[in-house]
């Protein structure tokens, strides 16, 4: 069996840790063949696109090799609880993106909660990038950043700077890029859940509904205690 390989992003001037997996799932086939054969429906919480269920027994399957980088990459050891975790497929044209699709986002405000991405798609494709936020210079928005960032960005909003209707792939006028991590077969990616991040995904990109063909990932969502 090949072990998975990991490298580590301090993404940038908050340096926050970006761990990038590859080899993360033994059988990375099977999986496709399991979404080829599960339901998918609307997706919720602004996910420009479509969920389906997972197999009862992924995450325990990786929690060995999420454990080797919880501890040492971000210093969280305690208990895993799995807050969302699914198959996840964007299908939304960039003209029917709502404003908040068309924007960086954080996905939760807690330090505790970690996101996963885990790109399952043969041809590679769109993957994931990363921002900060140009006026306030915020690269993450917790509990106490939020109103700011909110705030400013709805005065922003007002004064004209509302973004074009296509997906966040590089710099705006409102965001500037610090990292970008390509999409690559059986490579997952772990990060706090609230660093200001987008999908990657190119104008030309193929948003198709059909899990052999679309942007076919799983989504996941972690609760994670600490020292």
């Amino acid at each position: 069996m090949i072990e998975p390989v990991f490298t580590l992003h301090c993404v940038g001037r908050e340096a926050q840790p970006v761990v990038v997996i590859d080899g993360f799932a033994v059988d990375p086939d099977a999986l496709r063949t399991a979404a080829l054969r599960v339901p998918f429906e609307p997706a919720a919480h602004h996910y420009p696109g479509i969920r389906g269920a997972l197999p009862k027994t992924y995450v325990d399957r990786q929690s060995a090799v999420l454990a080797k980088i919880l501890g040492p990459m971000f210093g969280r050891t305690g208990a895993v609880d799995v807050i969302d975790a699914s198959f996840s497929i964007v299908t939304t044209p960039p003209g029917d993106l709502n404003v908040r699709q068309r924007l960086p986002h954080c996905d939760a405000f807690g330090a505790d909660r970690i996101a996963l991405v885990h790109y399952l798609s043969l041809d590679d494709g769109d993957g994931t990038a990363f921002f900060r936020h140009r006026s306030t210079g915020f690269e993450t928005v917790d509990e106490d950043r939020a109103p700011i960032f909110f705030g400013q960005l709805e005065a922003e909003m007002r004064l004209g700077s509302v973004p074009p209707p296509a997906y966040v792939f590089d710099d705006t006028p409102l965001f500037e890029r610090t990292l970008t991590v390509e999409a690559r077969y059986n490579r997952a990616l772990v990060y706090p859940s609230y660093l200001l991040h987008s999908g990657a995904i190119r104008p030309d990109a193929v948003l198709s509904a059909d899990p052999a063909r679309g942007r076919l990932t799983v989504t996941a969502f972690l609760s994670v205690g600490g020292a």
